[in-house]
């Protein structure tokens, strides 16, 4: 398939630098781009890479002219480039398959209109799946769950009693909602598990990554609030209440009870203790250890996390300790040398010789 740059320039609305007829085959990112193909490079102090670019066009930023290239200027140059990518290469259009015979569904669960539950899924007593919702191979859900509209679940995820999944929500491969949480008590030399009563409850337009788990609350809900998005690899414990529009990176875990504002993001690998809550619109970074409340507004980062402008001072602190040892080591050295050659009395030395009478009790010093 091939277009020409005013073609693809007409498709993203984008304005031509260059030869409107020059023709492209492809879309590849610059690193790797063959001759013929069109890339992007989105702001311009990145212009250096496309040096060793071989693409014969790029998408580029309306204030931003590439020096030997053909380009299409764009306000949003990911989304356009997005367009362009899938022209060449158009995303796989599944069919409505309906519900496969060999699912097993239980005869008390409710289906909506266009719903999709494909071979050995499982679906449980009293579930409810919305319309247009699309239920992949190996997903259990379990009894008395309740999936909204146009929700989608991949391969193998596993939905505990009474799970609930708000319109729009995706649920990656492997995720695991309303499993135990690990709470205990200690009786007769036992650990005892504590009571497991409550559920998950996920808002609209929430997505959770591969992997990821969510356990139940003791006694009321786990909550996911509205439009959050959770990444692979992410434990969030039980009795949490995470707000709306927040973003969990990667393997962050966090601690039961919980509880966060909104628009908070955690990079990859935070961990956040027990019983605290973040406040609106912070950021924790990557492998930040949260053991307190964090203010709104906040940037934490480090072990224990504190704000950000801290931490950077500890860090410069920390940077110059070998050349503070270094000068401390020669201070030494030549304070050693300084009390080898003073004779004794001076340079600060004490001796047992009596005061000066002329100087009303006071030593003399060189």
């Amino acid at each position: 398939m091939q277009a020409t740059l005013a073609e693809l320039a007409a498709l993203v609305g984008g304005q031509i630098v260059g030869d409107g007829q020059l023709l492209i085959s492809g879309a590849a990112t610059l690193r790797d781009a063959e001759p013929g193909e069109i890339s992007l490079v989105d702001k311009a102090d990145k212009s250096h890479l496309l040096d060793s670019c071989r693409a014969v066009a790029v998408v580029a930023p309306l204030d931003f002219v590439p020096p030997r290239l053909a380009a299409i200027q764009v306000r949003d140059v990911h989304a356009a480039f997005a367009i362009i990518v899938q022209h060449f290469s158009p995303p796989r259009q599944s069919s409505r398959i309906g519900i496969s015979p060999l699912a097993a569904i239980s005869p008390t669960a409710r289906l909506g209109e266009d719903v999709d539950v494909y071979p050995f899924a499982s679906v449980g007593d009293d579930v409810t799946i919305g319309a247009g919702s699309t239920i992949h191979s190996g997903v259990h859900i379990m009894a008395g769950s309740q999936i909204g509209e146009n929700v989608t679940i991949f391969p193998n995820a596993v939905l505990y009693e009474q799970t609930i999944v708000g319109p729009r929500c995706i649920i990656h491969a492997n995720a695991v909602l309303g499993a135990y949480g690990f709470g205990y008590g200690f009786a007769n030399g036992r650990h005892v598990l504590s009571a497991q009563l409550g559920n998950v409850v996920l808002g609209a337009d929430v997505e959770i990554g591969a992997g990821t788990t969510i356990d139940r609350g003791t006694y009321g809900p786990t909550v996911i609030g509205e439009g959050t998005k959770i990444d692979d690899l992410v434990m969030v414990a039980h009795n949490c209440r995470i707000g709306r529009h927040n973003m969990l990176c990667s393997q962050v875990g966090v601690a039961g009870s919980t509880s966060t504002g909104d628009y908070v993001v955690m990079a990859g690998q935070v961990g956040v203790r027990d019983h605290v809550h973040i406040g609106d619109r912070s950021v924790l970074g990557a492998m930040a250890g949260v053991v307190n409340d964090v203010p709104a507004d906040s940037r934490m980062i480090g072990i224990p996390a504190t704000p950000e402008r801290d931490q950077k001072l500890k860090q410069a602190a920390f940077s110059k300790l070998p050349e503070m040892r270094r000068q401390l080591k020669q201070l030494q050295r030549t304070v050693d040398a300084l009390s080898k050659e003073s004779p004794a009395g001076k340079v600060g030395i004490e001796t047992d010789e009596p005061p000066d009478e002329t100087t009303d009790g006071c030593r003399a010093v060189a």
